[in-house]
């Protein structure tokens, strides 16, 4: 015989349906059809869910009914719940709808946290604005290699008259400006002034951070047309640790009057470019995320291929990973 299973109320609430008939019910069926009714005991899961109907004043007979007519009979408590449920999230949204429009008012009374920037006059002059208020500190981090010169000229008079004033300034590059004399240039006037400057073998993404307040990132799909200016607080601390994480990781750039330029720091562009190598970077990638050249990039993949007898690219990803030379101190010579 069938167990009994019936609709029944869930212990979390509302109803749960388990309709299950066995091999000895369904055949109680089939017969019930074929002769029209039945007799005697039959299983409990064709009574409960309503595949056989006892027949009025007759005890023990059964006769079959249709089993769409079954199951809409069976379901109707569960379509009201359904709808039920409905009506109650009807009314939920509606109620909250209200609420939503009060929070999107005092959203923009308060100010939009994240403003997008479209056109290069509009994300230079906002970029002012923000920077000529900057009262404690100024953090920046630009990758890409050595700065136009054009840029280099507008950047200079503007962070000289903020470090003069008292604002902390600190400067990420990548170890590829040591290699550039404009940017060295601008380096040493600045530095020598009190402003912080290093240099990383890979900058994660180009960022100016004002006082912790605001904070400017490259936009999308344009990004050298559109940019966001981002005012929401845990938005700008965690664009600050990260800053600070690379800036720990960073190298300073020293300027003396004896030294003109800072050493390339080779061993180190080399060891990121090797890595890359060994990922399976092409010299297009690595050039873009180091801010060099592709034609530097190549040249010095080439000498270590040449050193290590490499004859292909493959080969040389395997022949640096095998020789372990990236574990150790320095590689091999330029």
């Amino acid at each position: 015989m069938c167990q009994k299973k019936g609709i029944k109320e869930k212990e979390s609430g509302g109803t749960s349906c388990e309709a299950h008939f066995c091999t000895q019910g369904l055949e109680s069926y089939r017969e019930a059809l074929n002769s029209g009714t039945i007799s005697g005991e039959v299983p409990d899961c064709v009574v409960t869910y309503g595949l056989l109907r006892s027949m009025p004043g007759l005890t023990g007979y059964f006769v079959p009914i249709p089993p769409k007519v079954a199951e809409a009979e069976l379901s109707r408590s569960v379509v009201q719940e359904i709808e039920r449920h409905e009506k109650t999230l009807a009314v939920l949204r509606s109620s909250f709808m209200a609420a939503e429009t009060l929070y999107r008012t005092a959203q923009h009374d308060t100010g939009v946290p994240i403003e997008s920037l479209k056109g290069t006059d509009v994300i230079s002059q906002s970029l002012r604005l923000a920077v000529e208020v900057c009262k404690e500190e100024l953090l920046t981090a630009q990758p890409g290699g050595g700065r136009s010169p054009a840029l280099l000229a507008e950047a200079l008079p503007r962070d000289l008259a903020l470090v003069r004033r008292g604002v902390g300034q600190r400067t990420l590059y990548q170890h590829s400006v040591r290699s550039h004399q404009p940017t060295l240039a601008y380096i040493e006037r600045v530095t020598a002034e009190g402003a912080e400057v290093r240099t990383l073998d890979e900058i994660f993404e180009r960022v100016i951070i004002c006082d912790r307040a605001v904070a400017f990132i490259p936009g999308i799909p344009e990004r050298r047309t559109a940019a966001l200016a981002v005012r929401h607080p845990g938005a700008v601390a965690f664009l600050v640790k990260v800053f600070d994480h690379m800036w720990e990781r960073a190298r300073p750039v020293s300027i003396t009057p004896e030294q003109h330029r800072p050493d390339l720091l080779i061993d180190s562009v080399r060891s990121a470019m090797l890595r890359m190598v060994v990922t399976g970077h092409t010299d297009e990638t690595i050039a873009g995320r180091l801010g060099m050249s592709s034609r530097t990039v190549s040249a010095h993949i080439k000498k270590v291929a040449d050193v290590l007898g490499s004859r292909s690219r493959a080969e040389l990803g395997y022949l640096i990973a095998q020789r372990r030379l990236l574990e150790q101190d320095e590689l091999v010579g330029s």
